[in-house]
């Protein structure tokens, strides 16, 4: 099975063309959507993916199943319809469909969506939350990194009943740099991020309405907060809430344990030990573990994942795995 990847020069897509390389029943085919765009430079011996226009003649004439646009909203927008109408399936790793409607879009991206009429049609893509929808779709919006970390970790527990939704819930999210993505700025120039760490988009980050939508929390019951770690890449979200009806971090745990007995990317640490990033380097897994206090009613779940892996291209295979008919684990494990 051949697969397009476009927008495989930043750092979600080259992740999807290492990933790749190595998965069984798949084949990277590079997409060329920029007139600027140039192939990695590689050793010499070494094989490079063969390349064509993002058009969807190229695409049809190819025959590619599915495309991976690791490109920024603006452009999805534009690419999305057109894969679509060659009739291949589209893995969207930017946000341009993750929400449900326009306005909501408009108000968190700053910008007017292009094409709200596939808005209703695109499936959220967190495989442990969607997955039955994931099968069928043609449109798949894979989820942010933030978000995957955050609802992983908070959906459980808000389903089951045990948070004090009305002491509110604190996310306090941090990310390596390669989470914004490999367009130079001067925020994330490296004489700005080492020795250094700092918060960003206090308020209104976009990922907020990702993590309200599956977690089923209100914007009011949620404070989340993004900070930019000196580091290349990985994710580790502390969360704070208060609990009631249960008396210890066993109990937590196993509300954990039964929602997620059979996924294969979730795994769960004893109430003794917490993740950390490098637990999840370069790989698909989330890495979820708790403490909590009975007698203050206070509970903490610390979140751990790679976001170029989980968080982005690693989910996105994960996503295409479960749409075509392959082991979900295929070419992740």
């Amino acid at each position: 099975m051949r697969a397009g990847i476009a927008g495989y020069q930043g750092y979600s897509g080259a992740e999807l063309v290492r990933l790749l390389a190595h998965h069984p029943q798949a084949e990277a085919v590079l997409l060329d959507h920029r007139l600027d765009s140039e192939a990695p430079p590689l050793p010499l011996g070494a094989k490079q993916p063969p390349r064509i226009p993002c058009t969807p003649q190229a695409v049809k004439a190819e025959g590619l199943a599915i495309v991976f646009l690791a490109t920024p909203p603006e452009a999805s927008m534009d690419l999305v319809p057109q894969m679509l109408e060659a009739g291949v399936r589209v893995v969207d790793l930017s946000g341009a469909f993750r929400l449900g409607d326009s306005d909501s879009y408009a108000r968190w991206y700053k910008e007017k969506h292009s094409a709200p009429e596939l808005l209703a049609e695109a499936v959220y893509g967190l495989p442990e939350q969607c997955r039955r929808r994931i099968a069928g779709a043609r449109l798949i919006a894979n989820p942010g990194c933030y978000p995957t970390a955050a609802n992983l970790a908070i959906q459980p527990l808000v389903a089951s009943g045990v948070i004090d939704r009305n002491a509110g819930i604190v996310c306090d999210a941090k990310s390596g740099v390669s989470g914004a993505g490999r367009k130079p700025t001067l925020k994330t120039s490296f004489g700005e991020v080492a020795d250094n760490f700092s918060a960003y988009s206090i308020l209104d980050h976009r990922h907020v309405p990702e993590i309200l939508m599956v977690s089923g929390l209100e914007e009011a019951e949620l404070s989340f907060t993004a900070h930019l770690l000196p580091i290349h890449r990985g994710i580790l979200e502390t969360i704070y809430f208060r609990a009631r009806g249960v008396s210890s971090a066993d109990e937590l745990l196993a509300i954990y344990a039964q929602r997620y007995a059979d996924e294969p990317f979730i795994r769960l640490y004893p109430p003794e030990a917490l993740p950390d990033i490098r637990a999840v380097d370069r790989t698909n897994f989330c890495d979820i573990g708790v403490r909590f206090d009975a007698a203050t009613g206070r509970g903490v779940v610390v979140s751990a994942i790679d976001n170029l892996v989980k968080g982005a291209a690693g989910q996105a295979i994960q996503n295409m795995n479960l749409a075509l008919g392959f082991e979900e684990t295929a070419g992740l494990l």
